[in-house]
């Protein structure tokens, strides 16, 4: 998917790819100061924010530098004939954010068509689950006090100015759940300085930080915080436990009840599945499991309902994998599907699976393919979707030119 976000924080960090992630600190500017405002801005996110149900789980609100508690800001509205359901009470955050507050807005992909795809264009690019959060910070509030996060985190400022203070390490690779506590930061800063509209920076899991806009009184700042939680050796051991439920072996019961000699031979017949479980699959097969596996997200299906196919777009989390066969046919790996196709579907397949939106019958005039079968099985596998004008909407003015 050739999204202008990614080019750009790789331009703006000096990366080439995504293979410093999660490696070291870093920042940088954008080239194209308008994308930021693209992505999102304080009045969209705000409409965001009034047109949903939203919990405390997904919408907090900190006042010097702690959280607001939910009623607040968050009351329930009576519906005619239907329970009342919380929603945010937009006069009173209103008042909130006059007086000087930080807005944070988890998983704000979940609501917006356009971040949805910068994640999913992320995704693709660095093969991990990515998350957005949005903090918008008015006045001269404080953020969250010093902390470290359990992922490595892309920041993007959109608009305004907030002042950082970035350390290291504490405790290597530290985790969520972790064997022992990573409580206190260290001494050293690694960078101390005021991030502005187009400003990038990579904090890798584990680095202490914290932001604010303490004594800049007037004014805002709207930051989006995109999270790779990347995987670990512990997850590739959680995986193996999966893996090993097709040993029957064991799923068999411990002999709590038998003799010591008894157990210490079921141990070692369990020692020695599990050692040739490990030696016989390959740390690749456990990264690509999750990226031909998992399923989509969320999508509007209609089944044909209004109409035959007019446009669609690859929706998969990660980009599907297309290899070509010696026997002449072509395999498709995405969303937990394996399909097969005949060597001449190829093009068509290329476009349908490039990520962006593409029209069905101007992908069979480029290619001489029945294009509107191809895209009504790739829409029934749940490999792509319907193009809505909504979702539509998240595309336009973030990719980069086609090439000619």
């Amino acid at each position: 998917m050739d999204h202008r976000l990614v080019p750009g924080i790789e331009q703006a960090l000096m990366w080439q790819g995504p293979m410093k992630l999660g490696r070291e600190f870093a920042r940088g500017t954008l080239r194209d100061n308008a994308l930021g405002s693209r992505l999102l801005t304080p009045g969209k996110l705000l409409d965001l924010i009034m047109r949903r149900s939203l919990s405390s789980a997904r919408l907090r609100v900190l006042q010097s530098g702690r959280d607001l508690h939910p009623s607040t800001f968050i009351s329930t509205r009576p519906i005619r004939r239907s329970e009342g359901v919380p929603m945010v009470d937009m006069e009173r955050l209103g008042r909130l954010l006059k007086e000087g507050a930080t807005l944070v807005l988890d998983a704000v992909n979940t609501y917006d068509a356009t971040l949805e795809v910068a994640c999913r264009a992320l995704q693709w690019w660095s093969r991990e689950l990515v998350q957005v959060n949005a903090y918008l910070t008015t006045g001269d509030a404080a953020g969250f006090t010093l902390h470290w996060d359990d992922h490595d985190v892309l920041i993007v400022q959109v608009a305004g100015e907030k002042s950082w203070e970035v350390r290291g390490l504490a405790r290597p690779a530290p985790m969520y759940r972790d064997a022992e506590p990573n409580p206190a930061p260290p001494e050293e800063i690694v960078w101390r300085g005021t991030m502005k509209p187009g400003s990038v920076m990579h904090i890798p899991r584990g680095y202490w930080h914290r932001a604010t806009r303490e004594e800049r009184g007037d004014g805002f700042s709207l930051h989006l915080t995109f999270g790779f939680p990347q995987r670990t050796g512990v997850d590739y051991l959680t995986w193996l436990a999966d893996q090993s439920r097709r040993q029957e072996l064991l799923r068999h019961d411990i002999d709590r009840w038998g003799s010591v000699e008894a157990r210490a031979e079921q141990q070692v017949a369990f020692t020695d599945a599990a050692v040739n479980l490990v030696a016989t699959t390959d740390l690749g097969e456990f990264l690509a499991a999750r990226e031909q596996d998992m399923s989509p997200h969320r999508h509007v299906t209609t089944h044909g309902l209004f109409g035959p196919l007019v446009a669609v777009v690859c929706i998969t989390e990660f980009a599907p994998t297309i290899e070509e066969q010696a026997d002449g046919l072509v395999m498709v790996a995405a969303a937990g599907r394996r399909i097969t196709f005949t060597r001449a579907a190829l093009p068509a397949l290329r476009l349908l699976l490039s990520g962006r939106p593409v029209f069905v019958d101007k992908v069979a005039a480029a290619t001489g393919v029945d294009a509107a079968t191809l895209a009504e099985l790739l829409v029934t596998e749940n490999i792509c979707a319907e193009l809505t004008s909504e979702l539509a909407a998240g595309y336009d003015g973030v990719l980069m030119p086609e090439a000619r």
